[in-house]
């Protein structure tokens, strides 16, 4: 999730948002009943993790989370955010014309934080994943695909990003983050049909290596789904109750660092 919290500055080319810091978080966590959390940083922050950081110190022991990064980053700086509970950094790189950061910064930030444990999440369209499949197989830390790999629609499953995602899967260093299933659909709620069968084919494939997250305050959207019908429909995606426990316990403590029952 992200938090978008006024009493740090946001690009001036965004339109602001207000209504989404850690207290209005909270209210989510008690609807949904979820205890852990990880914060990513939001493009309207750009590349000063402050916001996340202070979520993090705010939310306590069961928050992690995932900076926005340029390679300018100095070494006691990512010491610094590692010890604010970052543990990945994310490339959001679909449109040009909003990203903050760019495809050519991946690799060499990559070799920066692998060392720390850290992780790259990538947030691209499926047609990027297939045009730049080379790079992430030669990634050296671990890597989360967002969002499902945002694979083109219809063709869904049958879109070679599915393939290279599995490829990538199988070389026991990519995670998929099951999360966003409006980004993933054209035939929309209650079901996401489209978005169901591609959540399916992953559990079905490689529950060991998925997580779960809401995406709110769900930025991309003008009308926000209903946060409780998305949990609702993890359980349709992943029906085995000890399948769901993997996605929403045991992966996160692995991915994240989670203390294990905490």
């Amino acid at each position: 999730m992200h938090i978008y919290d006024p009493r740090f500055s946001q690009l001036a080319s965004r339109s602001p948002v207000s209504n989404a810091a850690v207290p209005e978080y909270r209210l989510l966590q008690k609807r949904t009943g979820t205890a852990r959390v990880v914060v990513v940083q939001p493009r309207n922050h750009a590349t000063d993790n402050q916001v996340t950081v202070d979520a993090i110190a705010q939310l306590g022991s069961n928050a992690r989370g995932v900076a926005v990064l340029h390679p300018t980053v100095t070494d006691a700086e990512l010491k610094e955010l590692a010890a604010g509970g970052i543990r990945g950094i994310r490339f959001s790189l679909g449109d040009p014309a909003t990203a903050v950061v760019t495809i050519d910064m991946v690799e060499p930030l990559s070799k920066r934080i692998a060392a720390l444990g850290w992780h790259v999440q990538l947030h691209m369209p499926g047609a990027m994943i297939a045009a730049h499949a080379d790079l992430l197989r030669r990634l050296p830390c671990q890597i989360v695909i967002d969002h499902m790999g945002r694979l083109p629609l219809p063709e869904g499953l049958a879109h070679p990003a599915y393939q290279i995602i599995r490829e990538l899967i199988d070389g026991g260093r990519t995670w998929v983050k099951l999360a966003g299933a409006y980004l993933n659909t054209q035939l929309g709620p209650p079901a996401y049909a489209d978005a169901t069968r591609i959540a399916q084919a992953f559990v079905k494939a490689a529950p060991q290596r998925l997580v779960w997250g809401t995406d709110w305050p769900h930025p991309t959207e003008k009308n926000k789904p209903d946060d409780a019908l998305l949990f609702d429909l993890l359980a349709t995606w992943a029906p085995d109750t000890a399948v769901r426990n993997r996605i929403l316990v045991t992966n996160p403590e692995v991915l994240y660092g989670f203390a294990k029952g905490a």
